[in-house]
This record gives C-alpha cells, sequence and structure tokens, in this order.
C-alpha cells in the first residue's frame, strides 16, 4: 500500500460540507497526525464556514489538479449517486479514500472501486462508526467467546420519526433509494462483522407513512453462512422504543447491545452483566479515522475492509431485489 511516513502529519480533504462531514471535521481536528488541508464545497456560505474554521484551502471542484496536490486521502460526504464517480478520481491519481455510506448505490460500482483501489495499492474504507463502538467490539468478543453457546437468532432495530420531506437522502436518483439504503448499511455492515457472511436475504417495505418516492420503513430477514437467522427493523416514520438496538440470541445466553449500555446473561442466571458505556457518536468517528490514518502508515489492518463495503453494498441490493419479488433471494444473485 501506498503509505505516508510513520512521523508525517497525514493531509486530508474532505468532499462534501453537509451535515455529516461536521462530524467527521470534529473527529479529525481531535487527531493530532492529521490535518485538513482541502474542502471541497458548491454551496459558498457552507464552504467558507468549514475553510475559515479549519484555516483550509477550499474548491469548488474536486477535479482541480491543486486538490490531489495538497492531499494524502480524501472524505467523500457527498450523496450517492456521486460516490463512484469521486472516489474513482481520487484513486486513479493515487489518493487514499473514506467513503461515507453506502459505498456506492450499485454493486458493480463497488466493484470497481475495490479493483481500482487494489490495482493502485491504496486504501478504500467505507465509513462504518458502529464498527469502532466500544459495546459492538465486546459483543463480538464475548459471542465469539462461546459463553452464549451458538448464536441462533439475531435482532436489529434502527426506527426513530425523522421528518425526510426535502432531504436528499429521500430522493431515489440522488440516494438510490430510502431508509434501507440508508440506514440498512450500517445495518447490514454490523450483522456482518458479528455474525460473518449473509447469504440469504427477504425484504418487504411498509406501508409509506410519509408519502415519499422512497422506502420509509423496512422489514429485512436474512440468514448467515453460518445458519444465524436475523432480522432489521428500519424506519424513518416510527419510533420503536427500546433501550436496545441489536440483541444476539444463543443456546446458552442473550446479549442486549444499548445505546446507553450493554449487557448479558447466561442461561440459569439471573444476573445480567453489565458491559461498555454505550453508544459515543464522537468517539466512534475519531477511532475510525485513527485506524484509517494508522492502516494507511502500516501500523495497523483496517477494521473495515474495501471487500466489507462491497458485501454491504451487495446485500442492500438484494433485499431491493427481494423487496420488488417478494420472494427470499441469494445475495449477488440478481448482481
Amino acid at each position: 500500500m501506498k503509505r505516508v511516513p510513520k512521523q508525517d502529519i497525514m493531509r486530508f480533504g474532505i468532499v462534501g460540507c453537509g451535515r455529516i462531514a461536521q462530524s467527521h471535521l470534529t473527529a479529525l481536528a481531535s487527531i493530532p497526525e492529521a490535518k485538513l488541508t482541502v474542502a471541497v464545497e458548491s454551496r459558498k456560505a457552507a464552504g467558507e464556514a468549514v475553510a475559515e474554521e479549519h484555516a483550509c484551502r477550499l474548491f469548488t471542484d474536486y477535479r482541480s489538479p491543486e486538490v490531489t496536490d495538497l492531499i494524502d486521502a480524501a472524505i467523500i460526504c457527498t450523496p450517492p449517486n456521486l460516490h463512484r464517480e469521486i472516489a474513482g478520481h481520487f484513486l486513479e491519481r493515487g489518493i487514499h479514500v473514506m467513503c461515507e455510506k453506502p459505498l456506492t448505490v450499485r454493486s458493480v460500482e463497488a466493484r470497481e472501486l475495490v479493483a481500482l483501489s487494489a490495482e493502485k495499492d491504496l486504501l478504500l474504507m467505507m465509513a462504518s462508526k458502529f464498527r469502532y463502538v466500544d459495546d459492538i467490539i465486546k459483543a463480538k468478543a464475548i459471542a465469539e467467546s462461546g459463553i452464549l453457546g451458538q448464536i441462533v437468532l439475531y435482532e436489529n432495530t434502527f426506527c426513530s420519526k425523522v421528518n425526510m420531506t426535502g432531504r436528499w437522502n429521500a430522493e431515489k436518483e440522488v440516494s438510490g433509494g430510502g431508509v434501507l439504503i440508508d440506514n440498512g448499511s450500517h445495518a447490514v455492515d454490523i450483522a456482518r462483522y458479528l455474525l460473518g457472511p449473509i447469504v440469504d436475504v427477504q425484504a418487504q417495505s411498509g406501508l409509506s407513512a410519509q408519502g415519499l418516492e422512497v422506502e420509509d420503513t423496512v422489514r429485512v430477514q436474512f440468514m448467515t453462512a453460518g445458519g444465524v437467522i436475523g432480522m432489521i427493523d428500519l424506519s424513518w416514520s416510527i419510533n420503536k422504543e427500546s433501550q436496545t438496538y441489536v440483541r444476539l440470541f444463543g443456546s446458552e445466553g442473550t446479549l442486549l447491545v444499548g445505546w446507553s449500555g450493554s449487557k448479558y446473561r447466561q442461561d440459569g442466571s439471573s444476573k445480567w452483566v453489565p458491559f461498555g458505556t454505550g453508544y459515543d457518536k464522537l468517539k466512534a468517528f475519531r477511532r475510525q479515522l485513527e485506524n484509517f490514518i494508522s492502516s494507511i502508515k502500516g501500523r495497523e489492518m483496517p477494521i473495515i475492509s474495501a471487500e466489507d463495503a462491497l458485501a454491504s453494498v451487495e446485500v442492500v441490493e438484494t433485499a431491493y431485489d427481494s423487496a420488488g419479488r417478494n420472494n427470499w433471494v441469494r445475495v449477488g444473485a440478481g448482481a
């Protein structure tokens, strides 16, 4: 992999200065070996605000030759329909890429980026903050220790009422879909991280509560290569009141991952064993960037690989295929 010398400050460019970019920028500013040198934003006020706060150069077009001269890595925070083009542009020019989820709208585009990053010997990473949440990391370790027995059933819920009217996330041509590709990209990656490859999927769209052109409520059922049955509920239009968002049911115990803390209990015991401190968004974003930098500098391995990102796109794409057929579909069968 093309390395940045270990002692050097890594120069970052951010493409897109909207809502999600602010979390990346806050995390980036807290890392001593990282420096934002470039911001790319077509909206004047948004771009100037970032450039002033972070004392970086501002461009309105990522294709400006000066941009690649000023950075070692790019963080892409644009709408998904632009991810393939922008990520490909930087990879072609020797720039490492972290791209917001989903990596791409279509799996064929994701495969092209994965192949290009390998050809250029560059790091391509999809931003997947939950892999860097302490409670998720510890849940994986507990499950793999065997104290819950065999994991039999899995549940994940991301259901929170949000008015999506007028937002690009609800414009199919821009986002690629609705809540399934948006929140589902995270949900699928968490499931794969904890359970391994997903091989079969069935998805159903719920009633449209917001009158959007895309789905606003979805249930996804899946089967992993190891035989675990899973269910994911996603919605912008309902609240499922719960302190937990991931639940693992094993043959010898149960584990619950919560927003404010997590716990597990072995069968035969009345005592829940607490672990973790809950979801800390900024901490997860910082650890994600630290892992990205350390991977480029050869100190660590990426916690999420380019192949993981591709697999996430494939599962989401298969879920859309399944919803259209109203049947179970093998992952990748329609690609």
